[in-house]
């Protein structure tokens, strides 16, 4: 019988870069998808959608500036490394968010499957981010400091984070939009609550 060695291995520098790019891409996707859709999601990214739907206001611009004031907790309880990526997860999806429609045309999509197909993309770009020590700011970082420190699940936290901005978002968008987007967190946070474990995944950056 082989042996496994349950020693965390440390990532390298080009692979946390790669996941960086890999994860915001992701992430940046299903953002593009709940926009067409005019969908709300979750944590400081829902409430930058939500700005954006009731300013006019860019989406990548109010999600960088949201994220301000976190990165003093990021650096205070999670070190500098994690804020330094966190910082530049950031800044790639405010980039990413405004390039992306560029990028690919969307002529139409159901609200229904971009908030399924949306929800799954931004959990898998948060969960390679989240592996590799870094997140998307914001509530986010609470999260994991919460998880790390408490053993409080990160995806269940999450969702009860972003079930309290759905909420608000009652007042400014239709209940049926807000209804498809409760399920698209649902399938989001699951992914992050089934798959980002202590102990289940040893890979650190």
């Amino acid at each position: 019988m082989t042996e496994t060695s349950s020693e965390a291995i440390p990532h390298g520098l080009y692979e946390d870069m790669l996941a960086l790019l890999t994860g915001t891409m992701l992430v940046a996707l299903g953002l593009v998808l709940y926009t067409h859709a005019g969908l709300i999601t979750g944590s400081s990214a829902g409430l930058a959608l939500l700005i954006q739907y009731v300013t006019g206001y860019g989406f990548g611009a109010v999600f960088f500036v949201i994220n301000l004031p976190f990165y003093y907790l990021a650096v205070k309880r999670m070190g500098w490394p994690f804020a330094l990526r966190t910082f530049a997860a950031v800044a790639l999806i405010s980039a990413l968010s405004r390039l992306t429609p560029e990028w690919i045309g969307i002529a139409h999509v159901e609200p229904l499957y971009a908030a399924v197909a949306g929800g799954g993309l931004m959990g898998m770009g948060l969960l390679i981010l989240f592996r590799h020590r870094a997140g998307l700011g914001g509530f986010n970082i609470l999260a994991l400091y919460l998880q790390d420190n408490y053993g409080i699940r990160a995806g269940y936290f999450q969702l009860a984070v972003d079930l309290s901005i759905l909420v608000v978002s009652l007042f400014y968008l239709d209940w049926t939009k807000v209804a498809l987007s409760v399920a698209g967190a649902a399938v989001l946070n699951l992914i992050i609550a089934i798959n980002h474990r202590p102990g289940r995944y040893v890979g650190m950056s």
